[in-house]
């Protein structure tokens, strides 16, 4: 049977996507709903992916994105977009949908609730956009690996300019900062320069601390 870390092993940052090949819906389903399912800090999930298929936006996010063919060769763009501030009425709104699903109203939770407040209230407006976009990153990374166990290539992006990418997607209207951008698809092989070059990792005993 294969292993997560056997898929791990295999991805790569691609390089050269092959502009030919899409990802299968069922396989793009299930990409899209690993990062759903994601674990975010007090389950607030304080970020929204967008799925960007359209040929004409990928090109405009191209061009804000240092010219990366990636954006446009891949299959499809998942851009990672992280709440423009933790406000009472967000917080207060995942609270309220897990005593909905759940069906009741527990007492430390509804206390844990208003410490909660307290906190993002405290914080300010640009600490809980970071803090939100941490929790994006947690998504990003489980966007990879779902992708990679897919047998999909996948390339982190950090390398744009989120203003451009904001205003291309609308995002600021919807109270959204775009953080972070994974392009997914299949790796054209002739063309990649990376494709067959080792992978680079520390050792364990380099990157692991045991303390027992």
């Amino acid at each position: 049977m294969t292993t997560v870390n056997q898929r791990l092993e295999w991805r790569y940052a691609t390089k050269k996507y092959d502009p030919s090949r899409s990802v299968a819906p069922d396989a793009l389903l299930r990409i899209v709903e690993a990062v759903r399912l994601a674990p975010t800090s007090s389950g607030l999930q304080p970020f929204e992916l967008f799925v960007v298929s359209n040929p004409e936006v990928r090109a405009r996010i191209r061009a804000a994105a240092w010219d990366q063919a990636q954006i446009t060769d891949c299959s499809h763009l998942l851009v990672f977009a992280a709440w423009d501030d933790i406000t009472a009425d967000r917080v207060n709104m995942m609270f309220d949908l897990t005593n909905e699903i759940r069906g009741f109203r527990n007492e430390g939770w509804e206390n844990y609730r208003q410490k909660l407040l307290g906190i993002v209230a405290a914080q300010g407006k640009e600490a809980n956009h970071q803090a939100a976009a941490r929790q994006a990153y947690i998504g990003l990374g489980v966007a990879v690996i779902a992708a990679a166990f897919e047998q999909v290539d996948s390339t982190p992006m950090e390398g744009f300019d989120p203003a451009a990418v904001d205003e291309i997607l609308d995002l600021r209207s919807r109270g959204l900062r775009s953080v972070a951008m994974l392009s997914i698809g299949y790796r054209a092989p002739e063309g990649d320069w990376l494709v067959h070059l080792k992978k680079v990792r520390r050792s364990r005993e380099d990157f692991v601390t045991d303390i027992v």
